[in-house]
């Protein structure tokens, strides 16, 4: 008689949005491993068609609570590289200052809160502060390091409201950018010190060779701009993605599988891709930390995300220090002028989860006319199914419970943020005759 194990995890914990996991094993042969993202889709495409230029900023800031600026700056690029628009390297600078923010307050929640506890055996950032509250404090303190940095350059840390196609609606004050600086240098030590301490965490599960997928430019580490590369040797004009990336919809998710082209295989985006493909990029002192700490490379384990998270904090941090040490004057212009046209542009860019992509047409009007926007989790979905397909055999001698478990700490590897992933939906309704 055949034997069938399943596992279910309706709602899966530690992770931004709603999501589910359903396992089936048959004589001991994994037959299904469906990651299933079920939150409503959100139509953000098709809200965006028929939109005033102005407005997409605001509007793509809402699909994240958590990132808003990846999806504020990827949209701006986009549509300026439709406008013709050459943005000053001063507000570039500003640009990034806050995506570092979002780094930092993204990163820091993850690794301390919402990773943290799988290595600790504890079921909650609650819990683990009973027994290392250093850590849990730490967390929070470079969490609100990050909040506080969009603030001061994004006008609010929730969906920020001073970011502009062009620039900023208004000028960050330069004396509260340098005013950052103290908590940045103590920002930059203590995630230096988090590197150590993580990079001797235990590392479950069996190596894989990832096929990874980031940004990469002629110099520093992967943020705003940059060809896109990959593990397996790919290199491309980001206006080149849709010709070597697709999405394609699976019938147990309200979000969209991306896979490479031509064979329809998954891939990795997000921390592991990126230190794996420009770890030679790493600024000074967090490339010191690295190599004292002697953390090598690649990454071939899922968990060791943790690690690559806390590196990419300390490249966060001195990245932000280098700008706020050097703000010493309002930027001015801090938005250059620009008139709607018709155009196609496209960009992408560095989420904390991985690379976001985004594609604008506007019409003669001046109007959106079709917008494409494919987040990084939607891109990692399918990996994730693939990683949990080659992880169950090697822990199907545990009890469910322990199965079970192994599967949700994979997917919480990945800080799949869910929610950004919901934005499509085919619907097909059979009336009959």
């Amino acid at each position: 008689m055949s034997q069938v194990r399943r596992f279910e995890v309706k709602s899966l914990a530690r992770v931004e949005g709603e999501g589910s996991l359903r396992v089936r094993v048959a004589d001991g042969r994994v037959e299904i491993a469906e990651f299933s993202i079920y939150e409503p889709p959100r139509f953000f495409e098709k809200l965006l068609r028929g939109r005033a230029i102005g407005e997409v900023p605001d509007m793509v800031a809402r699909i994240c609570g958590i990132c808003p600026v990846a999806y504020q700056l990827t949209a701006c690029a986009a549509l300026e590289h439709a406008l013709g628009v050459m943005v000053t390297p001063e507000i570039t600078r500003l640009r990034r200052l806050l995506y570092h923010g979002e780094w930092v307050q993204s990163h820091g929640l993850h690794v301390h809160l919402l990773h943290a506890p799988d290595f600790f055996g504890v079921e909650s950032g609650i819990a683990l502060a009973a027994s290392r509250p250093d850590l849990v404090s730490r967390g929070l303190r470079l969490k609100e390091l990050g909040r506080r940095i969009m603030e001061v350059v994004g006008g609010r840390a929730v969906h920020p409201i001073n970011v502009a196609v062009g620039g900023f609606h208004k000028a960050p004050q330069a004396a509260a950018i340098r005013g950052l600086v103290p908590d940045l240098e103590w920002a930059l030590t203590a995630a230096l010190d988090l590197i150590g301490e993580v990079r001797g965490f235990g590392f479950p599960g069996q190596p894989r060779d990832y096929d990874g997928v980031c940004l990469r430019s002629e110099e520093g580490y992967p943020l705003d701009e940059g060809r896109i590369v990959s593990t397996s040797g790919l290199d491309i004009d980001i206006a080149e993605y849709e010709l070597h990336f697709a999405e394609r919809q699976v019938p147990w998710s309200t979000a969209l599988h991306a896979v490479m082209l031509p064979g329809e295989t998954p891939y990795l985006v997000g921390p592991l891709a990126r230190m794996n493909r420009c770890h030679d990029r790493l600024p000074s002192q967090t490339r010191q930390a690295v190599e004292a700490c002697r953390i090598e490379f690649p990454f071939r384990l899922s968990a060791q995300s943790i690690v690559a998270r806390a590196i990419e904090i300390a490249v966060a941090c001195e990245g932000a220090l280098a700008i706020a040490r050097d703000a010493a004057a309002d930027v001015t212009p801090c938005r250059v002028a620009w008139e709607p046209r018709a155009g196609i542009g496209s960009h992408a860019t560095e989420a904390p989860r991985g690379l976001l992509w985004h594609r604008y047409e506007i019409g003669d009007d001046g109007l959106v006319r079709h917008a494409a926007i494919v987040p990084p989790t939607s891109q990692n979905q399918a990996m994730i199914e693939a990683d949990l397909k080659a992880m169950l055999p090697a822990v199907l001698d545990r009890d469910d419970a322990a199965a079970t478990f192994a599967c949700e700490r994979l997917i919480r590897d990945y800080d799949p943020c869910i929610s950004c992933a919901t934005h499509f939906l085919r619907l097909r309704i059979d009336r009959g005759a």
